[in-house]
């Protein structure tokens, strides 16, 4: 006994895309330019302090990048975040599909 398992449902449409795929395909790029905004932000700090072996200066570099970890992080977390939901909205905007597509074997009346 064959069954189509992806059958879909009679009188199911598949709604227009929207907004996800917009954003879908500019997460990339937000992505490597958060990073990248992080990232340069310790790269400055760096670039200004050059050359001081201080230990004050040491501590505050490693202050700057411990919270530079952590906004990148953060940001990873939520571009993460807006693609999980943005594929969510663009499976559910897709054709509904039978879940249970099986006879049962007592439709009108109980056991």
């Amino acid at each position: 006994m064959t069954t189509n398992r992806w059958k879909r449902l009679p009188g199911s449409r598949t709604e227009p895309a929207g907004q996800e795929r917009t954003v879908l395909r500019k997460l990339p790029m937000i992505l490597l330019a958060g990073t990248a905004a992080c990232v340069s932000i310790s790269l400055l700090a760096r670039l200004a302090w050059w050359g001081d072996k201080s230990e004050d200066t040491l501590r505050a570099l490693q202050m700057i990048d411990i919270c530079v970890i952590a906004a990148v992080v953060l940001h990873w977390t939520v571009v993460l975040t807006v693609g999980i939901f943005c594929f969510i909205v663009f499976v559910m905007k897709g054709p509904a599909y039978v879940a249970d597509g099986y006879p049962l074997p007592d439709k009108n009346s109980p056991r």
